[in-house]
């Protein structure tokens, strides 16, 4: 990814035709208001690539007997535990 640009959200409003050019040819624009960044506009590439939460399904089942034989028991000596 090529260096990332930086505009205040008032330079943002004016230069967006501009902006989304840049974006188009690979380049990120972090857009700030009173000086804190609030958004990006990235390539979309960049944004499929990174912006997608995983599934959880291949995950099913991995944390099995984590909390011994009976997971119910463990909890409740946990939370015993925990209000003493």
């Amino acid at each position: 990814m090529s260096k990332v640009q930086y505009r205040g959200s008032e330079d943002a409003r004016r230069e967006l035709p501009g902006l989304i050019a840049d974006a188009e040819g690979g380049k990120t624009t972090i857009i700030s208001r009173h000086g804190k960044p609030v958004a990006a506009l990235v390539p979309l590439s960049a944004w499929e690539a990174g912006g997608r939460q995983q599934s959880l399904l291949p995950l099913e089942g991995s944390g099995r007997r984590m909390w011994g034989q009976d997971s119910r028991a463990t909890l409740r000596k946990l939370r015993d535990e925990w209000s003493r």
